[in-house]
């Protein structure tokens, strides 16, 4: 594949696919610490066949945006997050954690490298940002590898909603994401491996994608597709979100709760969310770092079908809670502190 020009590509009409920018970072594990880390303009990686990654999936992954603001400038979105969720992802998988403040560094590194491709402001294009760690070197035994490779690359995407939101259908899948004490909580490849068949039925079916079950009674959402979910209950006072040892912890998910809260003076909680009492919600939505929000009009769970907002229109703390939110990112209105890191400072 050819390296990316800037100059060739339209930014206007851009979607979620990869690109060969011109540089990534990568840091290699071995001997017991991590290398300084370089940028380099290498975008294939040539590993050893016996590799966990390869065999035992020790890997995992993260996904981030680098945002442009109306003065030029970028700036990450709570970037801390992320290499905190990394770490702990690490952790389960027996792999060796990235530093916080060299992940962050890592990051601005890209992002200023690849500067040229980051969307112009108004666009609604952001660059994404994808970490990822996995296990190499000549191994067979089912045991932690002995050297890592952290990776950034880097593409620009365009925005999720090119005409404005707009809700879409999801259907309850008889397959679960993950086992309570699995790996649920960690974003590593397996899970979204085991999710691609549900997908892919629920596509064909004519869905915008599944809503998990817990897999002990089938009873409470957990997650929608690979995002959060949440529910705004009738009356617009509550924010919900489910709580369950396989949920991702979603950064999105945990500052829509704090947006919720302070910014809308919404009460909120993470508890059940029983799959036969969704009218106890007017809006529903699934939330992640690709759109942000997923607006949900209707769930279909066997024979029944529950309709919330509208399955044409937003709901109005749906919406409101996104505004809120993209425009913190977009730097077009102040934050919480700490939620936004500029890239040049």
């Amino acid at each position: 594949m050819a390296k990316a020009k800037a100059s060739e590509i339209d930014f206007n009409n851009l979607g979620f696919n990869y690109f060969d920018l011109p540089y990534r970072f990568q840091a290699t594990w071995k001997d017991g610490q991590w290398s300084e880390g370089e940028l380099t303009e290498d975008a294939e990686v040539h590993i050893n066949e016996g590799s966990t990654v390869l065999h035992y999936g020790q890997s995992d992954f993260e996904g981030l945006k680098a945002y442009r603001t109306k003065d030029g400038s970028l700036q990450l979105f709570r970037p801390d997050r992320n290499a905190a969720r990394m770490q702990n992802s690490c952790a389960r998988m027996m792999m060796p954690g990235f530093p916080t403040d060299q992940f962050v560094d890592a990051l601005k590194q890209v992002v200023k490298a690849n500067e040229d491709f980051v969307p112009a402001y108004g666009t609604g294009g952001t660059l994404y940002l994808r970490p990822v760690m996995f296990g190499v070197g000549g191994n067979i035994g089912v045991h932690p590898a002995n050297e890592y490779i952290f990776r950034i690359f880097a593409m620009p995407v365009g925005a999720y909603y090119k005409g404005g939101m707009t809700p879409t259908s999801f259907v309850t899948s008889k397959y679960d994401r993950a086992a309570h004490q699995g790996t649920g909580q960690s974003k590593v490849g397996g899970n979204y491996a085991a999710s691609l068949l549900p997908g892919d039925e629920a596509h064909q079916a004519g869905y915008a994608d599944v809503v998990y079950l817990d897999p002990i009674s089938h009873t409470k959402i957990e997650e929608a597709g690979s995002a959060n979910f949440f529910g705004v209950t009738k009356d617009g006072k509550k924010f919900i979100t489910p709580e369950s040892p396989s949920i991702l912890p979603s950064v999105t998910k945990f500052s829509l709760l704090y947006l919720a809260e302070h910014e809308l003076g919404l009460e909120v909680e993470q508890g059940d969310i029983f799959i036969d009492q969704l009218d106890q919600f007017s809006e529903a939505g699934a939330c992640g770092t690709a759109a942000v929000i997923s607006p949900i009009g209707a769930i279909v769970d066997g024979d029944k079908k529950h309709v919330f907002y509208s399955e044409t229109e937003v709901g109005p703390v749906t919406q409101k809670l996104y505004d809120t939110l993209t425009g913190i990112q977009f730097g077009e209105i102040e934050g919480p502190e700490g939620w936004v890191v500029k890239v040049n400072e």
